[in-house]
């Protein structure tokens, strides 16, 4: 009678999920939870709201831009008297101006804003919304939120400085500047506040903005 034949020898298989886990990669490693969600998701819809209620108090921009209510101011005390009141009343309007001009800036050179847009996303992922029980650990090395706070402010320094970065936010923000002073000084501010309802309170989108930093400040 024929004997059964032998059985091939199993061989060892390790699974790398069962064991100690496989080694970090020689690349950068990040704690394996993500980005702190809810307290990213916090700040967002203060951010959301915040804007919302700013919005709420901009002037129409037919008023901003009406023709017959420019002329030329009769001294430089009297544009800077017109320019301080167009301040309190076009606050939104001014900053929605100064804005855009800091965009097109920006958008006229994709690899500044590519820059712009890395550094940010850097500390928002690094630092401000990381959760503060998982440190960063690069290339083996575990870094504390001093090394990675003083890490982020080393590459912001040389990314804006280094590159046109700088260069192209000050001139975004001189160019709006200078268009927001222009106006303010030319367009006569004595028909304004006759029907405005907020003309008590100017200071409410700066006291809504403050409060937004604080409360994110200590609640993010």
């Amino acid at each position: 009678m024929a004997s059964a034949p032998t059985p091939a020898p199993l061989l060892p298989v390790t699974n790398p999920a069962a064991g100690g886990g496989a080694a970090p990669s020689s690349g950068s490693v990040l704690s394996d939870a993500p980005l702190a969600t809810p307290a990213f998701r916090l700040f967002l819809s203060r951010l959301s709201d915040t804007a919302r209620r700013s919005l709420a108090d901009r002037k129409p921009w037919t008023e901003l831009l009406d023709r017959s209510a420019f002329s030329r101011p009769d001294s430089l005390s009297d544009a800077t008297s017109r320019l301080r009141r167009n301040l309190g009343y076009f606050r939104v309007n001014y900053a929605a101006v100064v804005a855009f001009s800091l965009a097109a800036s920006l958008l006229a050179h994709p690899f500044s804003l590519l820059v712009l847009l890395s550094i940010l996303g850097a500390w928002c992922f690094l630092y401000v919304f990381r959760p503060s029980d998982q440190p960063v650990v690069l290339f083996g090395r575990t870094f504390t939120d001093r090394e990675t706070l003083l890490g982020l402010v080393v590459a912001s320094f040389l990314a804006f400085f280094l590159t046109s970065v700088a260069s192209l936010i000050i001139s975004g923000l001189l160019v709006g500047g200078a268009i927001v002073a222009a106006h303010g000084a030319f367009r006569v501010p004595e028909d304004l506040f006759l029907d405005d309802p907020s003309g008590a309170s100017n200071g409410n989108t700066a006291n809504r903005l403050l409060s937004f930093l604080a409360t994110s400040g200590s609640g993010v």
